[in-house]
């Protein structure tokens, strides 16, 4: 009888998110489990997962075991070139926060991208000069030996294996390969076939550079990488081709680990990343402002006035992420900007019927006086025993700084895009920033990747996290109230449509599959509207105490799978 209430149950919410007003779902974008659960951007990648629960592993070795192979399927937005937030609830109720982000080389200067005066932004984002320290792989690497039960050369092992053999290109890859075909040919990639054409969709790609460094650190550790014979070609690689990276910079980087920010959002505790995450501080400062405010009732009345209630909220948190966040090593970040308080004199500034122009930051208190310590892709993994780990890992943009270099196999980052380069001068995704985010030797760059965690009476009820930079923010504020506020299932929460502002520019972006009647209607509050198909990616996964069962989602707006073992059903 329960085994035919949980088919029919899979069959209503299927049907739910196929009608009107959501994404159309795919297999696998919703699993359900009563052991663990895994949700990321690739099958291959979920599988990895699944196959480290299935040899005995916890959570935190499905979550390594996930983002090492993405690192190979989904190379254009993550990799162990690249840097990562870690996120962990362990079983005896510990909340950890391991800082993988990208560092600023020694000898990284200020004005380093400023040409004859002027800002050239082309030389944070592409070649040698675009590269931080890639932080990704000690991150992981921190997490696996400190929480997890398996070894590194054990949960790489898969990964390198389908690196050598192969994965079948998919549209999405296919399409972020001809996106950037020019300047990956520009830097000679080995990502590209031999007469420098891309990959198709069905095609096998094989990346047998980057199994044998997956290989290499399986066997030798990641002093083969940090301190080794990679750290040592990537710095004569640069070297010969006017970057800065020099061994030292490898072998000197470091991962941090951070005090979490928690703050309470109706009932619930919201476990979010510290900087130099700007994630964890405005998706709290978001949920600050919007606890002034019957969402519910809001929404009841008005869909338009609901989205344009929180847009307003998001239009202060961005305007405050301008001016206050960048590394809380070398930038005072003010504790107050996740104050009630402050939460609630900017939300006495939100006009509930008309847009409202925000020409500057606000000011937290005690602005002076207490402050924090000193393209993009998500994965969420849980267990029973009650591990559970939120992960975002990114190496900027599509493929990143475009570099790889020769034999290595791996995609170099292009996070020094994430620096304010100059002031005013937007990066890659529109965003400025001051000087709490000038560009310093060994400093982090400011970053909008949010792995959140949340709990009830301190159980962790769901994990969720998103790529698309500044809308990663965003996409985990519309996770975290549709599915609190609007009681919304974990799937329906992330597969309805979303609105994202940022504040610079000075525009509310809809998507596309949110009715137009709504969008007129915010156009109507005095919102200038721009459309797009998508607003970013989310993972996610909700746990029921009462069930005691796992459900996890994957954004049906790109592949990816959720899954986890002896699931009851699967979409």
């Amino acid at each position: 009888m329960i085994a035919f209430f949980r088919f029919n149950l899979c069959l209503l919410i299927t049907a739910l998110l196929a009608g009107p007003g959501f994404c159309q779902v795919s297999p696998g974008h919703i699993g359900t489990s009563e052991r663990n659960m895994v949700a990321s951007v690739h099958p291959l990648a979920t599988d990895a997962g699944v196959n480290a629960f299935a040899k005995g592993g916890n959570a935190i070795d499905a979550a390594v075991a996930t983002a090492l192979t993405l690192g190979v399927v989904d190379g254009y937005n993550s990799g162990i070139g690249g840097g990562c937030f870690v996120l962990i609830h362990t079983a005896d109720g510990e909340v950890v926060a391991i800082d993988g982000r990208e560092m600023a080389p020694a000898s990284a200067k200020r004005d380093m991208y400023l040409v004859d005066g002027v800002a050239d932004g082309s030389l944070s984002r592409t070649g040698p000069l675009a590269s931080g320290v890639p932080g990704a792989l000690a991150a992981l690497d921190q997490a696996l030996t400190t929480y997890g039960t398996m070894e590194l050369e054990e949960v790489i092992g898969p990964a390198a294996e389908i690196a050598e053999n192969g994965f079948e290109v998919n549209d999405v890859y296919s399409g972020r390969m001809e996106s950037a075909a020019e300047e990956l040919r520009q830097w000679g990639s080995s990502l590209l076939k031999s007469d420098g054409s891309i990959y198709r969709p069905g095609e096998i790609l094989r990346q047998p550079d980057l199994a044998n460094t997956y290989r290499s650190i399986g066997e030798n550790g990641i002093g083969w990488f940090y301190a080794g014979d990679f750290a040592e070609q990537t710095a004569r690689w640069m070297s010969e081709n006017g970057g800065i990276l020099e061994k030292d910079d490898f072998t000197n980087y470091r991962t941090v680990s951070r005090a979490p920010v928690a703050t309470d959002y109706r009932g619930y505790t919201i476990i979010g990343f510290p900087p130099p995450s700007s994630g964890g501080v405005h998706v709290a400062q978001i949920l600050n402002i919007l606890e002034n405010f019957d969402l519910q009732e809001i929404r009841n009345r008005s869909e338009a006035e609901f989205r344009h209630v929180v847009a307003e909220a998001m239009k202060l948190a961005f305007a405050d992420r301008a001016y206050w966040l960048g590394d809380p090593d070398f930038a005072k970040v003010p504790l107050g900007l996740v104050t009630e308080d402050y939460a609630d004199e900017l939300a006495a500034r939100i006009n509930q019927e008309s847009s409202t122009p925000v020409e500057s930051h606000g000011t937290p208190p005690d602005a002076n006086s207490r402050f924090f310590e000193r393209h993009t892709t998500h994965l969420c993994t849980a267990d029973a025993e009650g591990n559970w780990v939120a992960v975002t890992l990114t190496v900027n943009t599509t493929f990143g700084s475009k570099v790889i270099v020769p034999g290595l196999g791996v995609v170099m980052n292009n996070q020094m895009d994430d620096f304010s380069i100059a002031p005013g001068v937007p990066n890659a995704f529109g965003l400025i920033g001051a000087e709490a985010n000038a560009v310093n030797a060994g400093k982090r760059p400011l970053s909008s990747m949010s792995p959140t965690i949340v709990l009830k009476d301190g159980q962790p009820v769901m994990a969720v996290g998103a790529a698309g930079g500044p809308k990663i923010i965003t996409q985990v504020v519309w996770a975290i109230i549709n599915h609190i506020d609007l009681g919304m299932p974990v799937g329906e929460a992330i597969a309805r449509p979303r609105v994202h502002h940022q504040w610079s520019p000075d525009r509310l972006l809809v998507e596309t599959s949110l009715d137009d009647a709504t969008t007129m209607n915010l156009e109507n509050f005095g919102h200038t509207v721009t459309r797009s198909s998508t607003a970013g990616i989310s993972q996610a996964i909700s746990f029921d105490p009462e069930t005691g069962i796992f459900t996890g989602a994957h954004d049906p707006r790109t592949p990816g799978k959720a899954a986890g073992q002896n699931q009851p059903c699967r979409w």
